[in-house]
C-alpha cells in the first residue's frame, strides 16, 4: 500500500511539472513574434540576426568615431528588408543579376535580362552592407552564388583585354562607360575581403582577380587621371575607379601610386572652390554627378588636413581661430607643393559637399535615374570619410526621399538614363545602410 502511495505522488507531481512545462512554453510562444515564412527560392531563414553581422557595429555603437553613431529608424530597416527580399528573387541561376540594355531601357522583369558583373557587384555590395557575409547571414546562399559569378568572368577574361565582360551595350556601360564591369567588380572584391572566407582557396582566388581587374583599370586610365570609354556620365565611372583603387590599395594589391594620384586630381579639378564653377563635360551636364565625384575624390585629404591642424592648434603651433590655409599649412612643417595640394582638397571638399546638397542640385536630371542614386551614395560615403558630422543631416534627407519613391514590390527604378530596377535597387540599399560601415569608412579615411 505504502509503495503503491508513493507511486501515485511520483506520478502527480510529474504530472504537475509536465503542466508548468506546457504552460511556460505556450506562453513563450504567444508572446514571440512569428517568423514570417519566405517565399523566396534559396533564402535560408534564421530566428536571430546572424552572428557577425553588420548591423551590430551600428545598433550597438562599435564604431571608431561615437560622433558620427546614427541608429537607423525602424521604417528604414522594413525599407530595406523589402528591398533585399526583391533582389534575391531577381537573382539568375547563375549567381549573376543584370540591368539590362540600353536599347530596350523599358524592360523592367530582372528575369529576362542578361546577368552583368557590374550590376552583380552593386547588389552583391549591398548584400554584405545589410549584413549577411560568405558565412552567415540570410542572404549567404545568394552571395556565395555571386562571389562565384564574378570570378568566373575575371577569370576567364583575356589578360591583354581591359573588359571582364563580352557583353556590351548595358545600361550601366552605356551611361557610366565601357569600363565600369571591372571597376564595380574591383570594389566587390575588396570589401568581400573585410569578412572572414572559409572555403578552401577562395580567398586567394578572390585577391587574384582584384589584381587582374586593378591591373585592367590602370591600363584604361587617360593622361588627365580620367578613365577612358566614358559613357553619358563618365565622370561616375571615374570616381568609381578611384575608389577602387583606394580600397584595393588598402587591400594588399598593386596599385600605382602615381595612377591613383592623378585619378584623385582630375575628379578634384572637376570643381572650382574659388568660383563655385563646375566642370559638367564629362557629367552630362548634370552638375551633381560632377560635384559629388569631387566631393568623394577630396574627403581623404581634407579629413587628413583637418586633423593635422587640429594637433597643431592644440600644441599651441596655430591659433586657435586659424583657417586651413596655404600659409598656415607652411607654418606647420608642409612643404609649398604639398600645402597648395591639401588645402585645395580641403577647400573642395567643403564647397562640393555644400553644393552637392542643395535642392535644385539634387534634383539632378530632373527625376531620379541610377546616377542620381549613385550620386547620392558618393556624397554619403564621402562625409563619413572625412568624419563629417553632418553626414546625419544628409542620411535624414536622402533616406526619406528614397522612402517616399520605393515600389510598391521593394524595389527602386529610375525615370530616366539607368532605369534596371536592379542596379537601383542595390545603389539605394547601399544608401540606406550606409551607417553599418561608419567604421569601414573611417578607417579608409585614415589609410
Amino acid at each position: 500500500m505504502e509503495k503503491q502511495r508513493k507511486s501515485f505522488i511520483l506520478l502527480a507531481t510529474f504530472g504537475v511539472l509536465m503542466m508548468v512545462v506546457i504552460s511556460l512554453t505556450f506562453i513563450s510562444a504567444t508572446n514571440r513574434k512569428p517568423l514570417e515564412k519566405s517565399t523566396t527560392p534559396d533564402i535560408e531563414t534564421t530566428a536571430e540576426k546572424p552572428k557577425g553581422c553588420v548591423f551590430k557595429t551600428t545598433f550597438e555603437g562599435e564604431i571608431l568615431d561615437s560622433a558620427l553613431f546614427y541608429k537607423a529608424p525602424e521604417k528604414v530597416l522594413t525599407s530595406v528588408e523589402s528591398a533585399l527580399s526583391y533582389l534575391a528573387e531577381a537573382q539568375h541561376p547563375d549567381g549573376g543579376w543584370g540591368a539590362g540594355f540600353h536599347n530596350n531601357q523599358q524592360e523592367m522583369n530582372p528575369h529576362k535580362v542578361k546577368p552583368d558583373p557590374a550590376t552583380t557587384s552593386m547588389v552583391s555590395m549591398a548584400i554584405l552592407r545589410s549584413g549577411t557575409t560568405l558565412n552567415e547571414g540570410v542572404y549567404s546562399r545568394q552571395l556565395n552564388k555571386a562571389v562565384h559569378f564574378l570570378i568566373t568572368e575575371v577569370e576567364n577574361s583575356n589578360n591583354n583585354n581591359v573588359t571582364i565582360t563580352d557583353l556590351t551595350g548595358t545600361q550601366i556601360q552605356t551611361k557610366l562607360g565601357s569600363n565600369i564591369d571591372v571597376i564595380l567588380t574591383a570594389q566587390f572584391f575588396t570589401n568581400l575581403l573585410d569578412y572572414p572566407i572559409d572555403e578552401q582557396g577562395l580567398e586567394q582566388q578572390v585577391r587574384d582577380c582584384l589584381d587582374k581587374c586593378v591591373i585592367k583599370i590602370q591600363k584604361v586610365q587617360a593622361g588627365d587621371g580620367s578613365i577612358k570609354g566614358s559613357g553619358w556620365a563618365g565622370v561616375l565611372q571615374s570616381s568609381f575607379a578611384n575608389n577602387a583603387l583606394e580600397a584595393a590599395q588598402m587591400k594588399g594589391a598593386k596599385v600605382n601610386e602615381q595612377a591613383l594620384e592623378k585619378s584623385r586630381e582630375y575628379q578634384k579639378s572637376n570643381f572650382d572652390h574659388e568660383t563655385g564653377d563646375v566642370n559638367t563635360d564629362m557629367g552630362a551636364g548634370i552638375v551633381l554627378y560632377s560635384v559629388s565625384s569631387s566631393t568623394r575624390a577630396s574627403a581623404k585629404e581634407a579629413r587628413h588636413v583637418e586633423e593635422k591642424v587640429k594637433k597643431a592648434k592644440e600644441e599651441g603651433k596655430l591659433e586657435k581661430e586659424a583657417e586651413i590655409t596655404t600659409e598656415n599649412l607652411k607654418a606647420i612643417g608642409y612643404e609649398d607643393e604639398e600645402a597648395l595640394k591639401y588645402s585645395t582638397s580641403y577647400n573642395v571638399y567643403k564647397s562640393a559637399k555644400n553644393v552637392s546638397q542643395k535642392s535644385e542640385v539634387m534634383t539632378g536630371f530632373g527625376n531620379n535615374g541610377g546616377e542620381e542614386f549613385l550620386s547620392f551614395l558618393q556624397t554619403g560615403e564621402s562625409m563619413i570619410i572625412g568624419k563629417d558630422s553632418e553626414w546625419k543631416k544628409w542620411y535624414d534627407n536622402v533616406s526619406g526621399t528614397l522612402l517616399g519613391i520605393q515600389n510598391n514590390d521593394g524595389s527602386w527604378n529610375g525615370h530616366h538614363c539607368i532605369t534596371s530596377p536592379v542596379f537601383c535597387t542595390a545603389t539605394s540599399v547601399l544608401i540606406l545602410t550606409v551607417n553599418n560601415d561608419i567604421d569601414k569608412l573611417v578607417a579608409l579615411g585614415g589609410s
